[in-house]
Order: structure tokens, then C-alpha cells, then sequence
């Protein structure tokens, strides 16, 4: 048996989950506080793994907990966002609704003529 069950377990998981096996990367560090598990994959599988509202991210978090606690150990979790992770949406203004700068209430209500 390995001398970090918590990271292969952890790292089993993770491959089974995402579209990108070879791309998964768990480093294990350990400090005053516990074992930290930080996971990177790449980052067209970032949905697949933290899953809708979380629900997959969290289960791993229990599960990596659930190995802790058998060898005496605190786990954590940490997903890493991958290079360029979030998406920025350029908005433009809607035709007739302002310049699409920010406005306080009154100059959005003098606007409108009120």
C-alpha cells in the first residue's frame, strides 16, 4: 500500500470523473492544519468535476474527508482554476437602454423622465 492513500484515492476518483485522465494533477502538502489536496485538471473538465451547484466537488470533499478520519488525518480539498478557467463576457449595450455605463438611481431616473 502507498504511503498517501488520501491522494491516490482522491486522484482514482478524479480520473473516473473527467474527459482528460492524463491531465489531472494532485499534489499532496502537509502543514499544522492538515493535509491539503490541491487538484488541477484541465480546464474544459472543470464542469464535469465540480458538477451542478457543486454537488460533485462536495462529495469529493466528503469522500477525501471519509480517508482522513480512517488515518487520523484532517483532508482538505483544493480545486485549482486552470489558466484562463473563467470566462468574461463582453456585454454590449441594448439598443436604447443607455450607454451601458453604471448610473445611480436618480440619473437612471432622470432618464427615464421621472
Amino acid at each position: 500500500m502507498t504511503s498517501e492513500p488520501d491522494r491516490d484515492f482522491v486522484e482514482f476518483i478524479i480520473k473516473g470523473i473527467v474527459n482528460n485522465p492524463d491531465k489531472v494533477e494532485v499534489v499532496r502538502t502537509v502543514d499544522e492544519l492538515g493535509v491539503l489536496l490541491t487538484v488541477k485538471v484541465a480546464s474544459e473538465d472543470m464542469g464535469l468535476l465540480i458538477g451542478r451547484s457543486g454537488t460533485t466537488a462536495k462529495a469529493i470533499r466528503t469522500l477525501a474527508r471519509i480517508i482522513g478520519m480512517r488515518n487520523n488525518a484532517r483532508v482538505n480539498l483544493k480545486i485549482e482554476e486552470p489558466e484562463g478557467g473563467r470566462m468574461v463576457k463582453e456585454v454590449e449595450p441594448m439598443a436604447g437602454l443607455g450607454d451601458g455605463k453604471e448610473k445611480t438611481l436618480d440619473e437612471a431616473m432622470d432618464n427615464l423622465g421621472m
